[in-house]
């Protein structure tokens, strides 16, 4: 009984998703320094150069768009998307593996369309959590302050968030990122109920 309770516990995902800006890595990162012990961040492969701060196998798996292209050939990956041309980003299954191998459960920060594709690969064993901000005037604040966005870019990322806020309802549970610390304790309470009583 025991093995197939930890089998069935490695075999957990839990995937958060949101619009950009709306405060999703924040809420991840929390959760993933609170409760490391039963927690993982699933590292996602990328075709784009690493940023200065970045680590190989940390933030990113970076590789070259032929390496990713053969990966999808052969059927490595969960999920996968060409964000922009030639820039592909995804998960591959290897990643959870190595997680549930630990005897953790992977958390995936990840994109609105490649969360539905995990969700439906896992439908009886994931855990989606879709991050609302609280309006989109508000969210257009917050990528407004991060002072890395030209007018154009500035709208484009808006009217991508408005897009895929429509798309909320396909996941498990909304919370609302209001206030920061009410985001945090709710993401908690949902996580851990997943991760430790359904099996």
């Amino acid at each position: 009984m025991a093995l197939l309770y930890l089998h069935m516990e490695q075999h957990k995902v839990v995937i958060i998703t949101a619009p950009s800006g709306a405060g999703k890595t924040t809420i991840v990162k929390h959760l993933l320094q609170q409760y490391s012990d039963v927690l993982s961040f699933s590292i996602s492969a990328a075709t784009r150069s690493a940023r200065h701060t970045e680590q190989h196998g940390v933030d990113y798996y970076f590789m070259t768009e032929q390496t990713f292209t053969q990966k999808i050939n052969n059927n490595e990956f969960v999920e996968w998307e060409m964000v922009y041309e030639g820039k592909y980003y995804g998960t591959l299954k290897a990643e959870l593996e190595r997680i549930w191998a630990m005897g953790k459960t992977p958390v995936l920060d990840i994109d609105v369309k490649g969360a539905i594709h995990v969700q439906q690969q896992y439908k009886n064993s994931s855990l989606s959590i879709f991050i609302q901000p609280p309006s989109v005037d508000a969210l257009t604040q917050r990528l407004q302050s991060r002072g890395t966005e030209t007018e154009a870019s500035l709208k484009a990322r808006v009217d991508k968030a408005s897009y895929e806020l429509t798309f909320k309802n396909h996941f498990d549970t909304i919370i609302v990122n209001d206030i920061l610390e009410n985001a945090f304790a709710k993401a908690a309470t949902v996580v851990l109920d997943f991760v430790k009583l359904k099996a």
